[in-house]
């Protein structure tokens, strides 16, 4: 990527913490996770997570998802500097920096090409209209961002307006990208997103597709924030609120 400055050999570290050793395995995992479903044919698609507030790791640029080892992941600072590893980062390095700083919440972005999500994409359509209950207590709508020549800043630019309200976005023309706060639910927000796509696509073909009303919408709203607070009282974690979109 033209714009991702390379750090001195000299000012690279090579940490291997327990932590970073943990999260560059559930990167890998996640990583060929993606190659298995079909959501990354070739070398496309990327994974990053947050390591510290001043550094992430993400996949390395041109290589398949499926054969990602544990020592291939790519060391950045937020303004896109290398600090470990010997490959490029992602070409879309732009764009996962564009969420991280945009989004302290995030801890993890994957950006992949689920075949039907994808569709929609190429199609010009969005996901901006809740079908299922599935959806409301999930991703919510998914929005369309604007066509941009792929590992440019314009991608990343092309985000922006949609960040704060959303957990995944459609890319025109290009695939998706999701997001959270760990690879675990990064990567569970995009498989809910191409089963989403895969349920209007299906409903359309059938015919006469009955969206949500608002109110049925707020229901569940009210559902889902009971039970986050339910399972977040067994599991004593600090409780969290609802996904920015409701």
């Amino acid at each position: 990527m033209s714009n991702v400055q390379l750090a001195p050999p000299e000012t690279c570290r090579q940490q291997s913490t327990a932590e970073e050793r943990l999260l560059r395995r559930e990167i890998v995992h996640y990583t060929r996770a993606l190659a298995k479903g079909g959501f990354a044919p070739g070398t496309a698609g990327n994974v990053s997570a947050r390591l510290a507030p001043d550094r992430i790791l993400i996949t390395p640029t041109g290589r398949s998802k499926a054969s990602i080892r544990k020592g291939d992941v790519i060391t950045v600072n937020m303004a896109g500097q290398r600090l470990a590893g010997t490959a490029s980062p992602s070409s879309e390095l732009a764009m996962h920096l564009a969420i991280y700083w945009h989004r302290p919440d995030v801890a993890a972005v994957i950006h992949a090409h689920p075949p039907v999500a994808t569709a929609f994409a190429c199609c010009g359509k969005a996901l901006d209209r809740v079908l299922c209950q599935e959806a409301a207590m999930t991703i919510g709508p998914v929005p369309l961002a604007a066509y941009a020549t792929t590992g440019t800043a314009q991608v990343a630019s092309h985000l922006l307006q949609y960040l704060p309200d959303h957990d995944a976005i459609l890319l025109a023309n290009h695939g998706a990208v999701a997001y959270g706060p760990s690879v675990e639910k990064a990567f569970h927000n995009l498989e809910v997103l191409e089963h989403l796509a895969q349920v209007h696509l299906i409903a359309h073909q059938l015919g006469s597709p009955v969206y949500l009303e608002q109110d049925q919408l707020e229901a569940l709203q009210r559902s889902r924030h009971a039970y986050l607070i339910d399972r977040n009282r067994d599991t004593g974690t600090a409780f969290s609120d609802a996904p920015p979109y409701l």
